[in-house]
């Protein structure tokens, strides 16, 4: 058994230790808003945060998540009233939103760090932060005015 802490929570699991973690957080957790995509670490579909890290959680065993805290999308908000959330609904981001969750715990560190040295990410900080994330639908202006957004309402403190 393995104790792995998802969203402030500790599941117990019975998994081996090579088992992506992407597995055990949709087939063992039920946490299915995490998504596969590619299978080897490159689309972004999968992201989840691990000790407020990014990682690509379908190459990621789960022997190296033991005592850390990973969140998945369902853990930023299960209102969908965080800033992130907000600002993806207002911008219209999702066209068939199968990348979104990964998008935005991908987006969540750069948002999160430009807040708190109270300026904006450029276009070329978004860019370089977001490279390996893959949205099929091409809805990548959005991504970025949507994390624009996002960073000036956690500077408002909204």
């Amino acid at each position: 058994m393995i104790t792995l802490n998802v969203n402030n929570q500790d599941h117990q699991i019975d998994a081996p230790d090579e088992m992506p973690l992407l597995w055990a957080i949709r087939d063992l957790m039920q946490y299915t808003g995490t998504k596969f995509g590619c299978g080897k670490g490159l689309c972004g579909a999968c992201t989840v945060h691990i000790n407020g890290q990014p990682i690509r959680s379908c190459i990621t065993p789960v022997a190296l998540a033991k005592n850390s805290k990973i969140k998945t999308i369902e853990g930023v908000s299960d209102k969908g009233d965080h800033v992130i959330q907000i600002a993806w609904q207002e911008n219209n981001v999702p066209q068939c939103g199968y990348c979104q969750s990964g998008q935005i715990m991908n987006a969540l560190p750069l948002i999160e760090r430009s807040a708190e040295k109270n300026t904006t990410p450029t276009d070329e900080e978004i860019d370089n932060h977001m490279a390996g994330n893959i949205c099929r639908c091409g809805t990548y202006p959005r991504i970025k005015q949507a994390i624009k957004d996002a960073t000036v309402a956690l500077i408002k403190g909204a």
